[in-house]
Formats: structure tokens, C-alpha cells, sequence
């Protein structure tokens, strides 16, 4: 594919002999409209070296460049030197490069040979996958996808919460009120139930407290009954979790969770001991990490138990030495921001030069219109549901509208489903939202299904004339009316690339609805299939065009198109 920018850095490096490519082509800029032109050279930059005003910098520069067959015009607006594309060249720089790669438009080989781990969902078993858990799962698929992309060979790993105080709490619960039978009728919410009655008698009675510290204690000693009730509810947690990946399309080279590090964890403390780094305080073994302007981190607590930030510690050595990654992605929320730079730190103080590369992926929260999630008060609203009640709205919405369609179900879920998926990653994942069910499942506006029904109406069109003719497609045609959407289209490419160095989905979910919305008013200003065959051809052409963009681009954040709604 044409790169258009760095056509115009070498258009200017051959007139401006007073600044290097590299900082011409830092200084060209993607001006906010298209009236200003495609590529923008500011020239305040030699102001001094000419001792001229800007504007006539400007001019004297555009007057230097002449014509060049990449671009229809050059212009200077004040202190700009503007650059507008040769529509022509862009329209097939774009056609040959979208139907030579197909869904893999806009892949590359710059990941090639680098090891990418992603690790995103990790909800804690023996309790409900809730709407809470939508961020970190669509996000890091969404990650996983946008570097494997990019020739990454990227690994997606599941790290389960499957240790810690809580499963003693869990084990004691079940040891006084289990009922195995109906736990395997309906695991996570009878599981759930004997969690909550829990914490409830902790609070009566702190002796409660202690009886699951001990069992969490046993279960790491490796008594033969803790863990075998725990394996037990591990298990069913696992069967219960993959309803909902399986429903996303999601799916998982490891479920290696914290309870796998267990074993490895000794050496880590044992590391931190002969290195001195450590120290005992008030019956705990912490780091001290007051010289970084963090608070200490527990690695033992006072009672012998393990804590989260040593497994932590554990598993990013065990896949460093596993996998050798370039990069080790957390997909986690921002409130465990602390938590990340302080097992770091440590890393970095036990003397791994790679712990920088372990990179925390941070996210918003998301709230109920009537308060925070709690697992521990029982109140959540599970995902499972959520997608169940988004794919029966979307059902009945076809049934109104498209009642003769073929394969509703499937097409019901892709949608719905989608919906759910696209409202998750068209906002900065930084932002915390109040779940709202009215918004996430509006089909009208910048959604998913509307992404999806401009995809459907394109296939659509082309197959209503049984495809078309590429020998007989005349971009002059077309150049014009279809700039926008051409614009948006080459711009995908890299806006992967910003997506994947920013870890940001939104600018994927931005761009294909930016190509949606261009489209469907190209088609509303254009009669594609019409009595002249060159011209519905090269319509068509473009229908196309837009077509495979809009499918990379979902493919990308987990969304699937289907091609009738």
C-alpha cells in the first residue's frame, strides 16, 4: 500500500535541506478536516532559520514543490503546507491492498518471533462471571486479537483466582452447610450462596474468621481433603466460565491460575531472603518499598499464608522463563493499580531486567444505577444473563422486522452479543460507567448492530447483482464520491497499529463506524445498482471495500458479522 505520509516527508526533505526526514516526517500532521487536506506541514519550526513570517515560509515551500503525482494539490493556508491525495492512487492503493489480503487486511509481520502474553477475565471460581468481569474480558480478546494480527505470536492465559483466604472460607462453609448434590445441580449460585452466609457469620462470630484462614492453610499444606473439595469446585467454576466464553467466541491457551505457582513460590521468598530485600515486621515477611513512594508489600503474612502479590511474582518468572515474552499484558482494573507497581518494583529489586515489560493493562469500573457490585452482599448481575437478555432483544427486534430472515438464532446472538461487546470498547477503557440496560442494548447510533447492518446491507448489494466484474471497474468513477469512505479505510491499518502500542480498542471501534457512517451516506446519496454495468462495477467496488474493512475491523474486537439482518 501507498504510504501517503511518507511520500509527503520526501516530497519536503527534498526542498528542506535545514531539517532531516525524521523530523519532517514527526512534524506532518493529520489536519481535523478533510476541506484542509490530507497531510499538513507546519513550518513555525523555521521561522528563525528563514527570518520570515510563517505564511510566507509556507509559501515559498509550496512554490518549491511543484506537482507531484501523489497529490492533486498543494496548498499553503498560513502557516501550513497542505497536502491533498490523489484520490485516484488512493482508490487503488486501497482496492489492491483490501482484496489481496482479505480479513488479514492490515496485518503485518512486525510481531514476527515475539512472544505476547495476554492475560484477561481471571474471575475467581466458585463465584458468578458478572457484568463487572465484561471489561477485562472483552478487552484483553480484543488485545489478543489486535496483536496476533501484527504477527505476534500472542498466548491468551486465564489466570483463575483459585487461592487465597477466601477458598478456606468456601471450604468452611461447605463443611457446615454443603449439600454436594445440589452444588453440582447449580454450582456457581449455590456456591455463591454458601460465600455469602459466610461472611455474614464472620461478622457474628470472628472465631468463623479463623476456621477459614486454617482450612485456606491446610489447602496449601496440601491436606488431602481441602484440596480435594477445592478441585472439585474448581472444576465445576471452569465447565460454568466457558458457557459465557463459548457465547463470545473467546478462548483460552492456558487457565493456569494462582494455585499453579504455589510450588514456585518458595524459591521466590527464599530469592528475596538471600537478597536481602525483605524484612520481618509485626509477625508478616514484607518489602519495604518506601524508597519508591510505595506501601510495603506482604509476601508472608503473619499467620505463614502466601499472599496474591507473591504468585504474581511467581507466574511472571514462570512465563518469562516459559514463553521469553517481549511483553506480559494484565488486563486488570485500575483499582489494582498499586497492587501492579508494587510486585513490580520488587521484580526490578530481585534484579529482572524484564519487569517493565510486564505491562498493566488498567480499565474503569462499572456500577449498578443502584450502587456498586458486591459478590460478598450477593448482589450481581451476571454476564451470562446479561447476554441472554441482549441476544432475546435482539430476537424479538428481528422477529418485528425481519420475520422471514433465515437462521435467527444465530444471527440473535451475533448481534446481541456484539451489541454488548462494541458499547464495551468504544469508550477509553480508563472511564468508569454505570451499567445501563437501555444503552447497552440501543440498536440505533454508533453500536455494534449498526456496524453489523451496514456490513449485512453491503453483502446484501452484491449479491443482488451476483457479484461484480473487477475488469470492469473505472475508479475515475468513483474517486470522488467514495473519498470518505476511502480515507477511513486506509486509515485502518494504522489505527491497528495505534490500538495495539496504546493497548486502546476504541480507536478500532471508532474507525469502522467512521467507514459505517461514511457508507450508508454514500448509499444514501448514490444509486448503486443502476442500467450503466462500468459504473455499478466500480460501486460495487467500493460496496466491497467497505464490506472487508468493517469485518477486519470486528473480526479484531471480538464481534462477528453475519450477512443478512
Amino acid at each position: 500500500m501507498i504510504n501517503f505520509k511518507e511520500k509527503v516527508s520526501d516530497a519536503l526533505s527534498a526542498v528542506i535541506e535545514e531539517l532531516s526526514k525524521e523530523e519532517i516526517d514527526n512534524l506532518v500532521e493529520t489536519p481535523p478536516s478533510f476541506d484542509m487536506g490530507d497531510y499538513a506541514f507546519p513550518v513555525f519550526r523555521l521561522a528563525k532559520t528563514y527570518k520570515k513570517a510563517p505564511n510566507l515560509i509556507a509559501e515559498d515551500i509550496k512554490e518549491k514543490l511543484g506537482d507531484n503525482e501523489y497529490f492533486e494539490k498543494i496548498e499553503n493556508a498560513g502557516p501550513y503546507v497542505n497536502f491533498f491525495v490523489n484520490k485516484e492512487k488512493l482508490l487503488e492503493t486501497v482496492y489492491k491492498d483490501i482484496e489481496d489480503k482479505g480479513e488479514m487486511y492490515g496485518s503485518s509481520d512486525m510481531g514476527k518471533g515475539k512472544n505476547v502474553i495476554v492475560e484477561f477475565s481471571s474471575p475467581n471460581i466458585a463465584k458468578p462471571m458478572h457484568i463487572g468481569h465484561i471489561r477485562s474480558t472483552v478487552i484483553g480478546n480484543a488485545l489478543y486479537h489486535i496483536f496476533k494480527h501484527l504477527g505476534y505470536n500472542t498466548i491468551a492465559i486465564n489466570h483463575l483466582g483459585d487461592y487465597g483466604t477466601q477458598f478456606g472460607m468456601l471450604i468452611a462453609a461447605y463443611k457446615l452447610w454443603g449439600d454436594r448434590e445440589a452444588i453440582e445441580k447449580n454450582p456457581i449460585d449455590e456456591l455463591l450462596d454458601l460465600y455469602v452466609r459466610y461472611n455474614k457469620l464472620q461478622e457474628l462470630d470472628p472465631a468463623a474468621r479463623d476456621t477459614a484462614r486454617d482450612w485456606f492453610k491446610k489447602l496449601e499444606q496440601g491436606d488431602e481433603e481441602a484440596t480435594e473439595i477445592w478441585t472439585w469446585m474448581k472444576q465445576l467454576s471452569i465447565v460454568e466460565f466457558e458457557k459465557v466464553y463459548d457465547m463470545l467466541g473467546i478462548k483460552y491457551d492456558s487457565y493456569k491460575g494462582e494455585a499453579f505457582y504455589s510450588d514456585k513460590m518458595p524459591a521466590v521468598i527464599e530469592e528475596i531472603k538471600e537478597k536481602n530485600i525483605g524484612k520481618m515486621d509485626d509477625g508478616a515477611y514484607i518489602v519495604d518499598l518506601k524508597p519508591y513512594n510505595l506501601t510495603p508489600l506482604i509476601i508472608v503474612k503473619s499467620n505463614g499464608t502466601t499472599t496474591y502479590a507473591t504468585r504474581d511474582i511467581a507466574a511472571a518468572r514462570y512465563r518469562k522463563k516459559t514463553y521469553d515474552f517481549y511483553k506480559n499484558i494484565y488486563v486488570v482494573a485500575s483499582e489494582q493499580n498499586l497492587h501492579f507497581q508494587q510486585w513490580k518494583q520488587v521484580l526490578k529489586l530481585m534484579g529482572d531486567e524484564w519487569a517493565d515489560d510486564c505491562i498493566h493493562v488498567n480499565f474503569g469500573l462499572i456500577s449498578l444505577k443502584d450502587g456498586a457490585l458486591s459478590t460478598r452482599q450477593g448482589r450481581v448481575l451476571k454476564l451470562e444473563d446479561v447476554l441472554n437478555k441482549a441476544i432475546e432483544k435482539t430476537r424479538d427486534i428481528i422477529e418485528k422486522r425481519n420475520p422471514n430472515l433465515e437462521n435467527k438464532d444465530e444471527v440473535a446472538k451475533m448481534v446481541g452479543t456484539g451489541a454488548i461487546v462494541f458499547q464495551e470498547l468504544f469508550n477509553q477503557r480508563i472511564k468508569d460507567y454505570v451499567f445501563d440496560w437501555d444503552k447497552t442494548l440501543s440498536f440505533e447510533g454508533e453500536t455494534g448492530p449498526y456496524a453489523q447492518y451496514t456490513y449485512a446491507r453491503c453483502k446484501s448489494l452484491i449479491d443482488k447483482n451476483g457479484g461484480f466484474d473487477p475488469s470492469k471497474v473505472d475508479f475515475d468513477l468513483v474517486k470522488d464520491e467514495a473519498y470518505e469512505i476511502l480515507k477511513y479505510v486506509y486509515d485502518l491499518p494504522r489505527t491497528i497499529v495505534m490500538a495495539m502500542e496504546k493497548y486502546e480498542a476504541f480507536y478500532i471501534t471508532r474507525n469502522i463506524i467512521d467507514i459505517a457512517k461514511a457508507f450508508n451516506k454514500y448509499y444514501a446519496a448514490n444509486q448503486i445498482i443502476t442500467d450503466d454495468e462500468k459504473l455499478t462495477n466500480s460501486r460495487l467496488a467500493i460496496v466491497d471495500i467497505t464490506q472487508k474493512a468493517i469485518k477486519v475491523g470486528m473480526n479484531l474486537i471480538g464481534v462477528q458479522t453475519p450477512d443478512r439482518m
